[in-house]
């Protein structure tokens, strides 16, 4: 196999673009868990690149609330190192740093004591006044979800939220993941969180949805004819959707430990991204027009359970993860998970969908590939030749090399008829000079403009916990199963490519 280089010619087109961007409403931002790594490694460097590209407003400012004893100048300084370490813009600029850096504030407080409100409303008093944010609040919960609860019940008390974000000013709630340990459990925190907000008001943060590439499946999908028509059973055989982490558990044995790859990455991201990749076609694209679908492609999902979990699911753990810091040495918390599942709709009836997941696999890989159907005649002598010849395959990388490739069969060069397969590759990098954001900067973004359409609902959220709590009460009942365990920087259990071989397919590799 070849890889063809492609001229890219970007030709903008004429006029206004399709959805404008617009600059973000003046907002004070409230950041909970704020002396945690969510805080240093993805949402200061992201407020700090927004800076830097002007696209946050002016009036704006930062607290930082959390139990650690420190004042604000220290918790600056802490911030400083992480930017510097951390923000894809280098070197950092001393003038919009020092700029931002009089903009943050820290506030020693615990998540139960009401003190500690009544000490943030406050310093909320003050810098709403001294930067002009309008009494627009923005509260990010980067906390495990069991806290948010108590933190919605205490800002309510304070009087710190307002009833709805439709109306000016507004207040905002962006929610980390996971959201619940399964249905019941998530079921249970919508209810509070709906009698403390109104559902306009709450941004379930996933940031596989921030990503460039991943919101550029619609556009892939609905803005090319050439795909549209062949989006469906009759030409495609399959879909894999991979995410391959190079790494292990980096820490966070705890956390890990307790809740598994099925909870961190399935439920969420794996789901998320299938549903962009397999909804009809919206009637807009306004916010719930989009979620609206996704909602239905997650009611479509046949469910796993009972012999169908021995059949279509496979669980891994790398070899080293019972050794990790705060890891049970008999654990059997899976660290790997491939599955195969089914969209029961008009479009999508007998396609499988194989999804794989895993920690310190081969290399850090994320990426759709769509398979397409052989061809229906062999016209290139032998049968046996053409069965040698691969399929066509859509390939849409969301990580690292963002991009799309597609591979077709070609006539290699020469006075005989011999055939192969090329790829033509697209890449992102390539093609635009614009930088590429961080995810979390796209969605921190939109969360200050109020556009939902990268966040998850309600009832998103539930659907995609119907779907995956049967797989998990499936696999903690049989307690005498262990998962199949797999080398550190391979691409996963055989066990896996067994599966896969038993339908007559096999997994792309993981490069």
């Amino acid at each position: 196999m070849s890889v063809l280089p492609v001229d890219y010619a970007i030709r903008p087109e004429a006029g206004e673009p399709f959805l404008q961007a617009d600059r973000s409403t003046p907002c004070l931002l409230v950041i909970f868990g704020a002396a945690g790594d969510l805080t240093r490694r993805k949402l200061i460097p992201a407020l700090y690149n927004l800076l830097c590209e002007r696209v946050i407003d002016e009036w704006f400012a930062v607290i930082g609330y959390s139990r650690t004893e420190q004042e604000s100048e220290a918790f600056r300084a802490t911030l400083e190192s992480a930017v510097k370490e951390y923000s894809r813009t280098q070197p950092v600029d001393p003038l919009v740093w020092q700029s931002f850096a009089k903009r943050i504030e820290y506030v020693r407080g615990s998540f139960e004591d009401p003190e500690g409100y009544n000490a943030l409303r406050q310093r909320i008093d003050v810098l709403e006044q001294g930067f002009g944010t309008g009494g627009n609040r923005l509260f990010y919960l980067a906390t495990p979800p069991a806290a948010a609860p108590q933190i919605l019940h205490r800002l309510q008390e304070a009087g710190l939220l307002y009833d709805s974000s439709d109306e000016t000013p507004w207040s905002r709630v962006i929610m980390e993941k996971p959201y619940g340990r399964d249905l019941t459990s998530a079921q249970e925190l919508n209810r509070i969180v709906g009698e403390v907000l109104d559902e306009s008001q709450v941004y379930r943060i996933d940031h596989y949805l921030g990503k460039e590439t991943v919101q550029n499946i619609l556009v892939t999908r609905f803005g090319n004819t050439i795909f549209e028509p062949l989006w469906n059973r009759k030409y495609i055989d399959h879909i894999q959707i991979t995410a391959a982490e190079s790494i292990g558990v980096e820490g966070r044995g705890r956390f890990y430990d307790q809740t598994g790859v099925v909870r961190d990455m399935v439920q969420s991201h794996l789901l998320q991204v299938l549903s962009l990749c397999v909804m009809e076609t919206p009637i807009s694209f306004a916010a719930d027009d989009i979620r609206d679908k996704r909602v239905e492609v997650l009611r479509s999902l046949r469910p796993i359970s009972g012999d169908g979990i021995e059949k279509s699911v496979v669980f891994g753990q790398y070899r080293g993860y019972r050794d990790e810091e705060n890891v049970d040495k008999d654990s059997r918390s899976p660290t790997y998970v491939a599955l195969k599942c089914f969209i029961d709709n008009w479009r999508w009836q007998g396609v499988p969908f194989m999804l794989r997941v895993g920690k310190h696999l081969k290399a850090r890989m994320t990426e759709i590939s769509v398979v397409f159907r052989p061809v229906p005649h062999c016209l290139f002598g032998r049968d046996d030749v053409c069965q040698t010849l691969d399929s066509n395959v859509l390939t849409i990388r969301i990580q690292p090399d963002e991009g799309i490739d597609l591979k077709i069969i070609s006539k290699q060069p020469g006075d005989s008829l011999q055939v192969g397969t090329v790829e033509m590759d697209f890449s992102y990098s390539d093609a635009y000079n614009h930088p590429i954001k961080d995810a979390y900067e796209r969605l921190l973004l939109d969360a200050m403009r109020g556009d939902a359409t990268l966040f998850a609902r309600r009832d998103e959220v539930e659907h995609a916990w119907r779907f995956v709590t049967p797989i998990l009460q499936a696999w903690e009942r049989a307690t005498d199963r262990y998962p199949a365990f797999y080398a550190e920087g391979s691409a996963g259990p055989v066990e896996a490519d067994k599966f896969m071989h038993r339908y007559d397919r096999k997994w792309r590799e993981i490069v």
